[in-house]
């Protein structure tokens, strides 16, 4: 019997160190986010920063860097390391070229655009010059930045575009015209797009919350409470105060999300293999933009929203009460199954 000699034999340790090895790390991808001084975009960036597996080298980016402090804060070790603070005005393109010119090779792996301004109440006490600023950061601002990521992307045909709309992006609020325009717009706008991001290999990705409770948002409704409306009809004044508001407050304390529950969603989406063009963070929203799709007239949904508000406020209120308590049962039990190891 001949046996056959290896000229560079190998050891079992050798080869079942060889056969556990690793594959080297890869490189982490580089998220840029706007709007991070506070709300969502601050939960984001620290949420992406401090992932415990190091995928991500967030370039956290705000209008005023006098307010960094709390993100600063809020990012602990990750500042500096795994997490960069930039300026970036969305409503200036030299701000925007200023700060990717600064990035090595201004590369940028994943964009999210985050920056949004609010407007809310009737639209006879809104100057104009209000109207377009909500345009200019909401939707001009979501421009501008594409505009500026996108022909890198093209070339190495690869990247996830990300924008934080908005339900009210498919489905009018009453009292939030002109936001509700800007998002109308910014998903108009996404979805002409994304035929051409698909043919460039790029990802382009809505994510679209319902209310999120910030210091933002109830800083907004505590002014609108004590706002001018001296403009409009009485009627309308009503309207807004005593139906628009005090409904706005029960659906937040019922049904609104934190900003650390939409960045949870945002990291889902930006790890999937094949990320979904539009992304709901609030399930309750669901029905409601279905309607839309199911009845083009736009009757069906129309007719129950009047109602709701108009003729069932009373059911409405209360249903928004049991919302709430079915919500704060399931975080106890959450809340058990984490202290149990279950989860």
């Amino acid at each position: 019997m001949h046996h056959i000699k290896c000229k560079n034999p190998v050891s079992s340790t050798e080869s079942n160190l060889h056969s556990l090895s690793l594959p080297p790390p890869m490189e982490p991808r580089i998220v840029l986010i706007t709007g991070c001084s506070s709300g969502i975009g601050l939960a984001l960036a620290v949420k992406l920063a401090n992932d415990e597996q190091r995928r991500f080298k967030v370039i956290a980016t705000m209008r005023n860097l006098a307010k960094r402090e709390a993100l600063e804060e809020a990012a602990g070790d990750a500042l500096n390391d795994t997490l960069e603070i930039k300026k970036l005005d969305v409503c200036s393109e030299s701000s925007i070229r200023e700060c990717m010119d600064s990035l090595p090779g201004r590369h940028v792996d994943i964009l999210i655009n985050n920056a949004g301004v609010g407007l809310i109440g009737p639209i006879e006490c809104q100057s104009i010059d209000d109207m377009k600023g909500v345009f200019e950061t909401n939707f001009f601002g979501v421009v501008r930045m594409i505009k500026e990521v996108l022909p890198d992307m093209k070339r190495r045909r690869s990247g996830h575009i990300v924008v934080i709309s908005s339900v009210m992006g498919l489905q009018g609020i009453m009292f939030n015209d002109i936001y509700a325009a800007s998002k109308f717009a910014v998903e108009g706008f996404c979805e002409s797009l994304l035929y051409q991001a698909m043919k460039f290999d790029i990802f382009l990705t809505l994510v679209e919350p319902g209310p999120v409770v910030t210091e933002f948002e109830l800083k907004t409704n505590e002014e609108a409470m004590l706002g001018d409306y001296s403009k409009t009809d009485p009627e309308t004044v009503e309207m807004f105060t005593n139906f628009y508001l005090k409904n706005t407050k029960a659906i937040f304390s019922s049904l609104g999300q934190t900003p650390a529950e939409v960045a949870e969603h945002v990291l889902h989406v930006i790890t999937m293999e094949e990320p979904p063009f539009r992304h709901q963070t609030n399930q309750v929203y669901t029905p409601v933009t279905a309607l839309k799709y199911a009845d083009p007239s736009g009757e069906l949904v129309n007719d129950i929203l009047y109602k709701l508000v108009f003729h069932h406020d009373t059911l409405m209120q209360a249903s928004l009460q049991a919302i709430k308590f079915i919500r704060w049962k399931a975080n106890k039990v959450q809340q058990g199954a984490r202290m149990l190891g279950l989860i």
